[in-house]
């Protein structure tokens, strides 16, 4: 079995690197009816067959005219030769006279402007009005949205509300998605006890497993909950196995630090491959990543912001390229900081943060007041991160890095 060395400390750029490095899409093809496929990868990219609106419509309620029918100056009088509603087929326009149409009817052939109906006085199967719309005024060109052969999505999304509509726009009704990661996960902890069961003082109440199953439904997981392991070597590793034959993935809480009670760690080592442990971030410095049975393993660190945090910072990119997404690091946000940080870490730092109006209506950044690592309200009260690199402080007023949650999971 190989073994990563275990007094390394990686740095977060390097690690990131080390996880995502190769990582492909594991999942089938499926193709899926499209009130089927919200929040599924997309695995290819999808062309349009068609033009989107097919032929010229009017954008307005009006009448649709010919302009070369129309008074250079004065009024221009036109008798009503059609009416056009929405859904109909319309006749050419009759040289001399305008067509009644409404919003989303086809342009008649020969009309090449549409008057709005506010601007015209219509009485008796007649129109007047005083002036000189432009060619093309108040008309939808034929694939003014959607050109046919036009790429309408692109592999690796996942799908939204609006893409499902827009891919219904072109008359698809079905659309070809990757089978979703299988997760399994696991859970060590002789102190853990599952939420309504009776709670003694020495014990605390699992919300790492809690945590974790919401995290990845929201990431589109299919998620194999194999529950809390007794804190044994034997039972980690009979988990693991079992675990490894039955997903895609693998993730753990707890169990990874050096302990005699932290098995996750030697059971890695023991059974697979350790490619990474001591990461040299804060929150979360404990992490094991590996491979067990050719399944991908992370063992996350047991304190519950670590392992909100660890995930943001590393199961989402692993997941996301799994799933045929790819991965880009989000995008900082600089922004001016309502606190003062002035003790450097020699390790990047995450700080739960969120953004607020200070007095002057100016957007600055607050941090939780306790960033302890065991303080799961900080997420709750957070709604991103704070990056702070190695070695740094700040002080009030200046731009710091600001990360929202939401752009992890997008």
């Amino acid at each position: 079995m190989n073994t990563c060395d275990t007094t390394e400390l990686l740095a977060y750029d390097d690690a990131l690197a080390r996880i995502t490095d190769g990582i492909k899409p594991i999942g089938e093809v499926l193709e899926v009816e499209l009130r089927a496929a919200l929040g599924a990868v997309l695995a290819a990219d999808i062309e349009s067959a068609i033009d989107v609106p097919g032929c010229a419509m009017s954008s307005m309620d009006g009448y649709a005219v010919r302009t070369a029918d129309i008074a250079d100056a004065g009024t221009t009088r036109l008798p009503v030769s059609q009416r056009i509603p929405a859904g109909c087929a319309a006749e050419a326009l009759a040289p001399g006279s305008a067509a009644r149409i409404f919003t989303g009817a086809p342009v008649p052939p020969g009309a090449d402007a549409v008057i709005m109906q506010e601007q015209v006085t219509s009485a008796e199967a007649q129109i007047s009005f005083d002036l000189h719309p432009d060619v093309g005024s108040n008309i939808r060109p034929a694939g003014n949205d959607i050109k046919s052969g036009t790429r309408i999505l692109s592999r690796g999304c996942r799908l939204r509300a609006q893409d499902i509509g827009l891919a219904a726009s072109v008359g698809l009704q079905t659309l070809p998605v990757y089978q979703p990661v299988r997760v399994g996960m696991f859970f060590t902890g002789d102190e853990l006890v599952e939420p309504g069961d009776i709670l003694a003082s020495h014990k605390i109440y699992d919300s790492n497993r809690y945590t974790l199953h919401g995290l990845l439904a929201a990431m589109g997981c299919e998620i194999v909950d194999l529950g809390l392991v007794g804190d044994t070597l034997a039972a980690t590793k009979r988990a693991m196995q079992q675990a490894s034959t039955r997903a895609d993935l693998v993730v753990t809480s707890g169990g990874v630090s050096v302990g005699e009670e932290d098995h996750v760690r030697i059971a890695i080592e023991q059974l697979g491959d350790l490619r990474m442990w001591r990461i040299g971030i804060k929150p979360g410095k404990p992490l094991a990543y590996g491979q067990i049975n050719g399944t991908a393993f992370m063992g996350l660190p047991g304190n519950p912001v670590s392992v909100f945090a660890t995930f943001c910072l590393f199961v989402c990119p692993l997941i996301k390229m799994m799933q045929g997404r790819g991965w880009r690091k989000p995008i900082a946000l600089p922004v001016p900081a309502d606190f003062d940080w002035p003790k450097p870490d020699s390790r990047r730092e995450f700080l739960r943060a969120r953004l607020e109006r200070a007095d002057d209506d100016q957007t600055v950044v607050q941090i939780y007041p306790n960033q302890d690592s065991g303080v799961l309200t900080s997420t709750v009260w957070a709604d991103g991160f704070v990056e702070i690199a190695e070695g740094k402080t700040v002080s009030r007023g200046e731009f710091v890095d600001y990360l929202p949650f939401g752009q992890f999971f997008e």
